[in-house]
């Protein structure tokens, strides 16, 4: 053959026939087939696009309507597609209902058209009446049906264009029955994710409720320790009163009597014309400077017995500055000197360091002659010295023979001033060494390892 050859009707269907077995005496039959062709294009694209819209459950109820009524408006060419929720298991998803039309999506009651505001009312209350399909308006109509009961449903008007077919009707209806499966899932997704927020919300309170009642129970119990520790100390404080009055008002009373009574003896057996009586009266004079020590040792008891809530308060440095003011026998100046950054030490171990250089003070105005001493008190990185110095005349090296016989024997009681300043030094984890002074009396050195250990302190 040559040129361009006309095929007629007739020829279609014979090559139709010839390619797929199928024979036909009408002309209109390749047409016809045609037209199927493409509508079942349509309906299975339709389906792919169903498919495509109903999986978007997880995006949440929104995105799954507006996906929905936008393939049902592309499949039905529609001038708009209205979805809304019926009256039943899934009322009160938001939104309640959307419209699709020139290219909006709306989903506010107001801006509907009257035929659309009509066409709601029947599905949010007589959805069954969308079973038929059609209606008086023209309009394609679906039922939303979930498991048996009605749940919703779709309306739109086709555009005039499209033929509607069965198939057509089929597909929205399976449509409307995929997006009902859909949107109860959607929900039932949103609802356990609110759900699982919400348990998350109330397990991390429940974490720091915990936590603060952790925290107030510990408080509780600092502060319950506190109080009876309060409790504790206002029951020795009222005892060491008791003591401190009962020693100024009697013990000091008598021991000053006995001093005065042992200086008026003193006074008249010096002025009788009798050597005899001359040598007792010199004998009087250590019984008269031992009363007078005596008195002293009963006032710094009774300071510290006034001042033992007050040294709890106060830093190590500023307590040895205030036990530097304490009274004592004789008129010696004292200077306290601190090096170093203060840390904070544990009370009992403060308490330690407070006595020893109490008792040290004391010995050197009671004993030393001296005129000045000096309290340094050196913070370093890991350990406390203490030192202690003055400008008398003790020997160091008879303090530490008496030191040792004192820790020996101690068989009448005297240096136990002495032996108790070693001890304190042994709690501390130090020894207390005794040596030449740059002052030209003693030095009493303490080198006390950090972090000092917490005990019981001895009152």
């Amino acid at each position: 053959m040559s040129g361009r050859e006309t095929f007629t009707t007739e020829d279609e269907g014979a090559t139709l026939g010839a390619l797929t077995g199928v024979r036909s005496s009408k002309r209109s039959f390749y047409p016809e087939y045609r037209r199927s062709n493409e509508r079942l294009a349509l309906a299975v694209q339709a389906l792919d696009e169903i498919s495509r819209a109903v999986v978007r459950s997880a995006e949440g109820p929104r995105a799954l309507i507006e996906a929905v009524v936008t393939t049902a408006q592309e499949h039905l060419q529609a001038e708009w597609v209205l979805l809304a929720i019926a009256d039943g298991p899934l009322y009160g998803m938001q939104p309640g209902f959307l419209l699709a039309t020139d290219g909006q999506l709306i989903d506010k009651e107001a801006h509907l058209p009257d035929e659309v505001r009509e066409q709601l009312k029947i599905i949010r209350k007589r959805p069954w009446e969308l079973e038929s399909g059609d209606s008086e308006a023209g309009c394609v109509r679906a039922l939303m049906t979930l498991e048996g009961e009605p749940v919703g449903g779709f309306v739109g008007r086709p555009g005039p264009d499209l033929e509607v077919t069965g198939t057509d009707q089929a597909i929205i209806r399976v449509l409307a029955n995929q997006a009902a499966v859909a949107l109860y899932n959607s929900n039932l997704l949103h609802t356990t994710a609110q759900l699982r927020g919400r348990a998350e919300q109330l397990n991390e309170e429940a974490s720091r409720h915990n936590k603060d009642l952790v925290e107030r129970n510990a408080e509780l119990q600092e502060a319950r320790r506190r109080l009876t520790a309060a409790v504790q100390r206002q029951i020795i404080d009222d005892e060491r009163h008791r003591i401190a009055r009962e020693l100024h008002d009697s013990v000091t009373q008598a021991v000053l009597s006995a001093g005065m009574t042992v200086e008026v003896c003193r006074s008249e057996l010096a002025a009788m014309d009798d050597p005899a009586a001359w040598q007792v009266a010199q004998r009087l004079v250590p019984a008269k400077e031992l009363t007078q020590q005596a008195v002293y040792q009963l006032r710094s008891a009774i300071y510290a017995l006034h001042h033992g809530t007050d040294e709890e308060s106060a830093t190590l440095p500023v307590l040895l500055e205030r036990l530097s003011h304490v009274h004592l026998p004789t008129d010696v100046d004292i200077a306290v000197h601190v090096e170093g950054t203060p840390v904070p030490l544990p009370a009992e171990a403060e308490h330690s360091l407070l006595r020893l250089t109490g008792e040290a003070l004391f010995n050197i105005a009671a004993h030393a002659r001296a005129d000045r001493a000096v309290v340094c008190l050196c913070y370093e990185p890991d350990r406390v010295v203490l030192l202690i110095a003055d400008d008398g005349d003790g020997d160091p090296a008879q303090l530490r023979e008496t030191l040792r016989i004192a820790n020996m024997t101690d068989l009448d009681g005297r240096h136990r001033g002495l032996s108790n300043m070693a001890a304190r030094a042994r709690e501390l984890g130090s020894e207390l060494t005794i040596g030449r002074a740059d002052l030209g009396g003693v030095l009493m050195r303490l080198e006390a390892p950090l972090p000092l250990p917490e005990g019981d302190a001895d009152d």
